[in-house]
């Protein structure tokens, strides 16, 4: 995969869907993992290093280490589609967001691999979104079937990716800190790519390199919430109060943390790129969460309001926000929260003209769906069936499909959660 050009021109807001992808695209280069792994990367030990990795960045992440340390040892676990050549460093392709027998197995080889080290030694793990559910080692007593079938219902409850993620933290035999004790003594450094709101390091791939004091109650307490009943070997481990790794314990005291890329920066780049094709900026904030259509239509509210105070010759206003949104199933269709956010907001807007918008996961991967997201303009509602009706079948993806307004992307080979542009020309100028 080729480097874009790191400052590339902006496009004209007269062609809007051409403005926000590439407002899309510029937020994804600048999260690269070619881009932002050397400035951080330390100079490489004299002793033995072993390159361990999580997540949908993890192979761009280690294909990176390499372009600067050259072949290294090590095991890195990516989504399937994700690998990158490296010299040394294994790559293993597993599933997400439902975890998989080959995860399990590439994180059981990658805990046989941690426990060789000895002090003196370093670990260079590289940890990104996604890496919840291709680092899968089940708790004991639990099995892989029972995290699968629990996995599946929390994804669909609506239930928000933090209390997904503590959930899975008190589940597991390697999240929560859990793999850097695997780790211990070797001295170890993560460099973490957030796609997290709030980007702390507990919570990326749910902090497999970061103590947890535990909480099942809480974990408990949050099933019962989003009305998902776990199996009963998963209540019985809750119940009996799991098994967390403290923050202060001592075989996390060799442990460095440090997030390299984030959404905020991301959102910072589409912003210089969107005042320098004249637009009015407005960022609504990098760590939105909630409900898709909920937070369309906030969103869609806002964006009428403004255009109603926008004079013919004021230019465009261009409103970004990031964050990770959630969608309840209710139906039987193929959405993600950025399709599902695009086909609400355009219901919303009802044609409003002058108003366009991007929704897209930068992972490329919205939900499910190898698909990154969608656009919507004021012709949007016109062109294919009842919108209303595939939302309410959380078919966003099929009725993008059908309309030719999908963003594919393929694989991106970072992740910095949803982006999200809505572009609103002054009403009269749109007539």
């Amino acid at each position: 995969m080729d480097l874009p050009d790191i400052d590339p021109p902006a496009p004209d807001p007269a062609d809007p869907e051409a403005l926000l992808r590439a407002l899309f695209d510029r937020a994804v280069a600048v999260a690269d993992p070619m881009r932002v792994i050397p400035s951080h990367l330390p100079p490489r030990p004299e002793g033995r290093v072993v390159v361990i990795g999580a997540g949908k960045a993890s192979a761009r992440m280690a294909e990176a280490v390499e372009s600067v340390w050259g072949p290294c040892e090590g095991l890195v676990i990516t989504r399937y589609g994700y690998a990158r050549p490296c010299e040394g460093i294994e790559i293993v392709e597993a599933a997400h967001p439902v975890p998989d027998a080959a995860g399990a197995e590439a994180t059981r080889r990658m805990l046989a691999l941690l426990g060789t080290l000895k002090e003196g030694d370093m670990v260079l793990a590289l940890i990104s979104g996604g890496g919840s559910a291709l680092l899968t080692c089940p708790a004991a007593g639990i099995t892989l079937a029972e995290k699968q079938a629990l996995t599946q219902s929390l994804l669909a409850s609506g239930a928000p990716i933090g209390d997904i993620n503590g959930i899975r933290k008190e589940l597991s035999a390697v999240k929560g800190g859990r793999l850097a004790v695997a780790a211990y003594p070797a001295r170890m450094v993560a460099l973490m790519i957030s796609d997290v709101p709030g980007d702390s390091p507990g919570d990326i791939a749910s902090g497999p390199t970061v103590g947890y004091a535990g909480d099942a109650a809480r974990a408990l307490a949050c099933l019962a919430q989003w009305q998902v009943e776990p199996p009963a070997a998963i209540r019985a481990f809750l119940e009996a109060g799991g098994n967390p790794v403290a923050p202060d314990d001592l075989k996390l005291s060799r442990v460095e943390n440090r997030v390299i890329s984030a959404p905020s920066q991301s959102l910072a780049a589409a912003a210089v790129m969107g005042r320098a094709a004249g637009c009015d900026v407005r960022l609504l904030g990098d760590a939105i969460e909630g409900e898709a259509r909920e937070v369309a239509a906030a969103h869609a509210s806002e964006a009428l309001k403004l255009q109603a105070t926008l004079a013919a010759d004021a230019p465009p206003v261009l409103l970004l926000s990031g964050g990770e949104l959630t969608v309840t199933r209710r139906g039987d269709g193929v959405g993600g929260p950025n399709a599902e956010y695009a086909l609400a907001l355009a219901i919303a807007l009802q044609g409003a003209p002058g108003i366009h918008a991007l929704a897209c996961d930068t992972d490329g991967v919205d939900g499910a769906a190898e698909v990154a997201g969608a656009v919507i303009g004021p012709g949007t509602l016109t062109k294919g069936p009842t919108a209303a009706d595939a939302l309410a079948r959380n078919d966003a993806h099929g009725y993008f499909a059908g309309i030719g307004d999908q963003v594919v992307t393929g694989p991106t080979l970072t992740n910095v959660n949803d982006f999200r542009a809505i572009l609103i020309h002054p009403k009269e100028a749109a007539r």
